[in-house]
C-alpha cells in the first residue's frame, strides 16, 4: 500500500493554490529545497509522478490531481475529527480565530463578541482585519478559524476546502453633498447619478464593487477622487467633491466610522446626503467561511450562530437619510 503522508501532502496542496515552490515554500516557513525534498519523496512513496516542469514552474500532474482529490476527503476528515476531540475536551472553553475586512468587524463581529461574553464567558474570540480576498489566505494557511468576506472575493462553493455561510445581503447607499440637486429628489436611482464625479478606491474590492454595480445600472462611473478610508470618502462627500457608493453596514460604527467628532460639526456629517436608491439598489453579499469539516467544533459553531443573529440585526431598513 502506498505510504499517504499527511505533511507531504499538504506541501502539494500549497504547491497547488500557489503554483510556484518558491510561494509554496514561504507559506509554509521551508525553504525550497526543502519543499522540493518532501515531493521528490512523496512522488517514490506513492509511486507515481506529481510535478512536471513547465518553464520556471511546475505543473502538477494528472496522478497528482487524482491524488489530491482523495486527500482532500482526508484532510476533511481529520477536521472532524480534531472538532470532535475539542468538543470532548474543551467543552465550551477555547479560543476562535476570525478574521474579517474592516467594515463588517464593528457591524457584526463586535456585536456577536459581546454576545458571545454574555452567553459562554470562557469562550475567547481573537479578531484579525483582513481584507475580503486576503482572509480566505489566512483560513487556508490556518492563520485563523473562521473568515468573514465578500462573496465576489470568496472560494466557489464547490471548493472542497470550506463550508460558507451566506449572513448578509448589504444595500449600497449613495452618499451626496447635503446641497446636490439630486439629494431630495424622490426615487433616485443609481442610473440618475451617471453624470456625477465618483469617489471609490483605485484598486481592490471597493472599487470592483462600484464599478459593478455602475455598470449594471447602464454606465461606467467618472473616477474624480480615489480613497478607501471611510473618512477621507465621506470627507470628500462632504466638501462637494463627488458622490460614493456607502454599504449600509459601514454606518453601524455611527460618527467614529468616518472620523468621529460632533454631530453637524466638524467631521461633516451635517454636509451629507445618504441616500436609499429606488429600484436599483444594489447590494454586496456578506458570507462567512471555515475549513471544510470544522464546523461540528463547538466554540466555532458558536461563533457562527452569534454572527448570524448580528447580521438579522443589520437587516436593511429602507428610507431617507440625512448626514445628521
Amino acid at each position: 500500500m502506498a505510504d499517504w503522508d499527511i505533511k507531504k501532502l499538504r506541501i502539494l496542496r500549497t504547491l497547488q493554490e500557489l503554483g510556484t515552490v518558491t510561494a509554496t515554500a514561504e507559506a509554509l516557513h521551508m525553504t525550497p529545497s526543502a519543499v522540493s525534498q518532501q515531493l521528490t519523496g512523496l512522488a517514490r512513496s506513492l509511486g507515481v509522478t506529481l510535478l512536471e516542469a513547465q518553464g520556471r514552474r511546475v505543473r502538477l500532474t494528472d496522478a497528482a490531481q487524482l491524488v489530491l482529490r482523495h486527500a482532500e476527503a482526508v484532510f476533511a476528515q481529520l477536521e472532524r475529527a480534531d472538532a470532535e476531540l475539542l468538543g470532548y475536551l474543551q467543552g465550551e472553553v477555547g479560543q476562535v480565530r476570525v478574521g474579517a475586512f474592516s467594515t463588517a468587524i464593528p457591524a457584526l463581529v463586535v456585536p456577536a463578541v459581546q454576545e458571545l461574553r454574555r452567553t459562554h464567558p470562557g469562550l475567547s474570540i481573537a479578531v484579525r482585519e483582513a481584507e475580503a480576498e486576503a482572509a480566505y489566505e489566512l483560513l487556508a494557511e490556518g492563520s485563523v478559524d473562521l473568515a468573514l468576506s465578500l462573496a465576489a472575493h470568496a472560494p466557489t462553493p464547490r471548493d472542497p476546502k470550506f463550508s460558507r455561510v451566506a449572513l448578509l445581503a448589504d444595500p449600497l447607499d449613495v452618499a451626496l453633498p447635503a446641497g446636490h440637486p439630486l439629494a431630495s429628489e424622490p426615487g433616485l436611482r443609481l442610473a440618475d447619478l451617471a453624470g456625477e464625479p465618483w469617489i471609490f478606491g483605485s484598486s481592490g474590492p471597493w472599487s470592483q464593487i462600484t464599478t459593478a454595480a455602475c455598470e449594471n445600472a447602464g454606465f461606467v462611473p467618472e473616477q474624480a477622487h480615489a480613497a478607501a478610508d471611510w473618512s477621507a470618502i465621506w470627507a470628500m462627500v462632504a466638501a462637494g467633491m463627488g458622490v460614493a457608493l456607502v454599504p449600509r453596514m459601514a454606518m453601524a460604527g455611527g460618527i467614529g466610522a468616518f472620523g468621529g467628532g460632533e454631530p453637524g460639526g466638524r467631521d461633516g456629517r451635517a454636509r451629507v446626503a445618504l441616500r436609499v436608491l429606488s429600484g436599483d439598489q444594489p447590494r454586496r453579499h456578506v458570507v462567512a467561511a471555515v475549513r471544510r469539516g470544522s464546523e461540528g467544533a463547538p466554540g466555532l459553531a458558536r461563533v457562527l450562530a452569534a454572527l448570524r443573529q448580528a447580521a438579522i440585526a443589520q437587516a436593511p431598513r429602507e428610507g431617507f437619510h440625512t448626514g445628521g
